[in-house]
């Protein structure tokens, strides 16, 4: 080998990089420690862009096609610090493959909980997964500020990478958006395409990528979160709760002493039915009533016993009365529909207003 031929061999004169990986996001080309030929060729494919850096400095970004590398064509390299030369001698640069295509199905997920502030439900957290499609829009900051130095950067290394940083981004999107917790649990697609543009400024401006594709495919909150969505929903297929207890009384009335909604449906009307005929003057009870019927409503001590209207049942003991479950009970004391007292933590309802409530 003569010295002409050396020194051809020393000298690069094609750079171009065949990828037929489906997961590489850059790619530095390896000079071996070789300087690059005045003129050489520069092929860039569909699909890439070829960065050109020289010490720590980034020079042109160059599309898809075949470029002769000339003082002519690249007037940043030409510039640069240290390049007095220009291209009348060979030099020597980083040239970095960066694959500008799509990538898509790509998971994202929240490993902790993200704090939001909710109008219904005030503080809450939200556990949330999904998918995303992206494609590198700016190569110098994405090669900066994600990929780095690496000699081959793939995906799963930008999952790995990103997977807080998107989750980050998600975050401060959702805060900025206020969508209720009840509608991020119910409008998944609506709300990916919502966050879009928040989400893409800020992956445009810190990593130099852009994300098509957004989608959330489950959100979960906390249990008790989960309690008073399901309560809030049965409250409202129940709707109006004095409409639902008749519609079980008629119901259990129709079906005959059939189960413990029947039996309880007619005690409560029993009851409602004693209590209006007491009530009347000179009534069939108040005007028939016998020794005996008089002893027996007499206590154990031989005091009377404590009327209707004075007599406190719980939420468990009204529900039966009424045939529904405890849980409504509660909740009709708490809204204000069935009359009731708070003694500390725990509800008390008189016997007049079951009453009154089934006479509503």
């Amino acid at each position: 080998m003569g010295l002409l031929d050396f020194i051809r061999g020393e000298l690069i004169e094609i750079i171009e990089f065949n990828d037929d990986s489906r997961d590489t996001l850059s790619y530095r080309w390896p000079d071996q420690d070789r300087e690059i030929k005045n003129g050489a060729q520069l092929i860039v494919r569909e699909s890439q862009m070829a960065q050109f850096m020289y010490l720590g400095q980034y020079g042109d970004a160059y599309q898809p096609g075949k470029h002769t590398l000339s003082t002519d064509n690249i007037p940043v390299l030409s510039t640069l610090k240290g390049w007095k030369y220009g291209f009348e001698t060979p030099f020597k640069a980083d040239v970095f493959y960066v694959t500008t295509r799509l990538f898509t199905g790509n998971r994202w997920g929240t490993a902790n909980p993200v704090m939001m502030r909710d109008a219904d439900f005030g503080i809450v957290r939200l556990r949330a997964f999904g998918t995303y499609d992206f494609r590198i829009i700016e190569p110098q900051r994405f090669l900066k500020e994600v990929a780095g130095s690496d000699f081959h950067f793939r995906l799963e290394e930008f999952a790995d990478t990103m997977r807080s940083r998107l989750v980050s981004v998600f975050s401060e999107a959702l805060a900025q958006a206020k969508v209720p917790a009840l509608d991020v649990a119910s409008r998944y697609s609506e709300l990916g395409d919502a966050l879009l543009p928040l989400i893409n400024p800020a992956l445009s401006s810190k990593y130099g990528l852009e994300m098509t594709s957004f989608v959330i495919e489950n959100v979960s909150v906390p249990p008790e979160v989960e309690a008073a969505i399901d309560k809030r929903s049965s409250m409202g297929a129940v709707g109006n709760l004095n409409d639902y207890v008749k519609f079980q009384m008629a119901e259990g009335m129709g079906k005959g002493a059939g189960g413990t909604g029947g039996t309880a449906a007619e005690m409560a009307m029993g009851f409602a039915m004693a209590n209006q005929m007491m009530q009347q003057p000179g009534g069939m009870l108040g005007a028939q009533a016998t020794p005996a019927a008089a002893s027996a409503v007499q206590g154990a001590a031989g005091a009377p016993a404590a009327p209707a209207a004075l007599q406190l049942l719980s939420p468990a003991q009204a529900g039966e009365l009424l045939g529904v479950n405890e849980a409504d009970v509660v909740t009709a004391l708490e809204a204000g529909d069935l009359k009731g007292k708070k003694i500390g933590t725990t509800w008390r309802v008189g016997r007049a207003a079951i009453d009154d409530f089934l006479k509503s």
